[in-house]
């Protein structure tokens, strides 16, 4: 794997040009298929997969992350490259997300949901397809690290590997980091999307969310203790932070993991990641660059995205020795 230049030395410029920057993803020599899945009674979620004209090697479940959709620029290009490389992908969209908030029954999504994403890989397996990875994205990759975890051993049977990048393994300190003044526009920004979701959902469905507190709601963890928190009966953002966080899942990870991350993230304080699972379970890798911001990677060299880059060869070197054994 070639080390990781950067377009940019700045983690901040990384970051938001690694937002901005423009991604192919070819819908005509690998149509998309637009698919509901039923995670559970009232809850359906959409689903965006794409397949390479021969057998796939295998086939990837795509996870975003805070706020965005299957349409996210870096869901987009890694699946551009796992076609190439001959895998199917499936470029899923989190609860109520990707203008799917009219089937999303009358909860939104958060951090550490990993049964819808456990739907959709059970209903994939039960029509027979496989071996299943999991590549998740900042919040995305919170999910798919979760429920590794959650599944131990057993893990084994649904997912080959699980790779996560640029993720917030400790929300309660993420979530500190966002109120720093060099992250005030980050906040902002996540903090009217989160807004606007509640708003939109409510219109769906009145009286489901205590509209009438967004205006007081300066913060992220605000956010999460009036809305998150209640919605899901974690009661408030310390616990809901405290129990849905992924590094407490690392040590019972049982699946080939690789975790992609930059040192210099502004989003991600990277002492989250001086955690003992990583030194004592061998089912961990971490990846970790000098440089890349929150979910940038964009190298001084051809090819740009170097995570793709970096997932394709990953997916190649755990593909021979990590396939699921469990079929429907």
């Amino acid at each position: 794997m070639e080390p990781f230049v950067p377009v940019l030395p700045n983690p901040h410029l990384l970051t938001i040009a690694g937002n901005y920057w423009p991604r192919n993803l070819d819908t005509v020599r690998f149509p998309v298929r637009a698919r509901y899945f039923d995670t559970e009674p009232g809850v359906r979620i959409l689903v965006h997969s794409q397949a390479p004209a021969s057998v796939p090697l295998g086939e990837l479940i795509l996870v975003h992350g805070l706020e965005g959709s299957s349409e996210a620029g870096y869901a987009q290009s890694a699946a551009q490259a796992a076609l190439l490389a001959g895998f199917a992908t499936h470029r899923m969209n989190l609860r109520s997300c990707g203008g799917t908030e009219a089937v999303s029954g009358s909860t939104l999504y958060h951090s550490g949901l990993t049964s819808d994403l456990l739907a959709v890989i059970d209903t994939l397996l039960g029509e027979g397809r496989g071996p299943l990875y999991v590549v998740g994205y900042s919040l995305g990759g919170n999910v798919a690290l979760k429920l590794a975890g959650e599944l131990g051993r057993a893990g084994r049977e649904r997912i080959a590997a699980v790779c996560a990048v640029s993720v917030p393994i400790d929300l309660a300190a993420c979530v500190e980091q966002l109120k720093r003044p060099a992250n005030v526009l980050y906040a902002r920004r996540f903090l009217s999307r989160l807004k606007d979701r509640v708003r939109r959902k409510e219109a769906l469905c009145p009286g489901l969310f205590p509209v009438a507190e967004l205006d007081a709601v300066r913060t992220i963890y605000d956010f999460d203790d009036r809305f998150t928190a209640p919605s899901f009966g974690f009661g408030t953002a310390a616990r809901y932070y405290a129990t849905q966080s992924s590094n407490q899942f690392l040590d019972d990870i049982r699946i080939p993991t690789l975790l992609i991350q930059a040192q210099d993230d502004p989003l991600i304080p990277f002492r989250v990641y001086d955690h003992p699972a990583f030194r004592r379970n061998r089912a961990l890798t971490l990846l970790a660059t000098a440089h890349g911001g929150h979910l940038g990677f964009l190298s001084r060299r051809r090819p740009r995205f170097w995570v793709d880059e970096a997932l394709a060869g990953w997916l190649k070197k755990t593909g021979n020795r990590a396939a699921p054994s469990f079929v429907g």
